[in-house]
């Protein structure tokens, strides 16, 4: 069953990109999938969203090395690539090969963790793992809308608490 995010926030999908029900695509750990229909030869980029209240020091490279940890576990050999640390996000680029339709399937992901203090507690914050997970010719042609996507991202200040 699909997750629900720890705080709302409201975002944009760029052109191309629609979201589909995280149960029915195979990701019930996420709260928001966004699939790209044109890029589904043998398979299909997506983004996805998940999240955690957390009220810990994790830092967001420690979240970010707990993810890469994950997905080893689940599909084995990751490879680690660029990783940045900004004021309250966390980037790693990840290369994995996973089992897609039987098959295997080399992928790179560009996870981004984002960090959101809880106004009422400050011992709490809300921790999203926002990704883009496609092959490398999809990814050289999508991380620019993946990017565009990130801007839109933001709390949804309208949203009843």
């Amino acid at each position: 069953m699909a997750t629900t995010l720890p705080a709302p926030i409201e975002f944009s999908l760029p052109d191309g990109w629609l979201s589909a029900p995280p149960d029915e695509v195979g990701a019930p750990q996420a709260a928001f999938v966004a699939l790209h229909p044109a890029s589904a030869a043998g398979f299909t980029a997506n983004i996805t969203i998940s999240g955690e209240v957390r009220a810990d020091d994790a830092t967001l490279a420690h979240l970010a090395e707990q993810a890469a940890a994950r997905l080893r576990r689940d599909v084995g050999a990751v490879e680690v690539g660029r990783r940045n640390e900004l004021e309250s996000a966390y980037t790693q680029v990840l290369r994995l090969t996973a089992p897609v339709g039987g098959r295997p399937v080399e992928l790179v992901q560009l996870q981004v963790f984002l960090a959101m203090a809880d106004v009422r507690d400050e011992h709490r914050r809300a921790v999203l793992e926002i990704v883009l997970s496609a092959t490398p010719a999809q990814f050289e042609d999508l991380v620019d809308d993946f990017q565009a996507f990130l801007k839109t991202v933001r709390p949804d200040e309208g949203a009843s608490r």
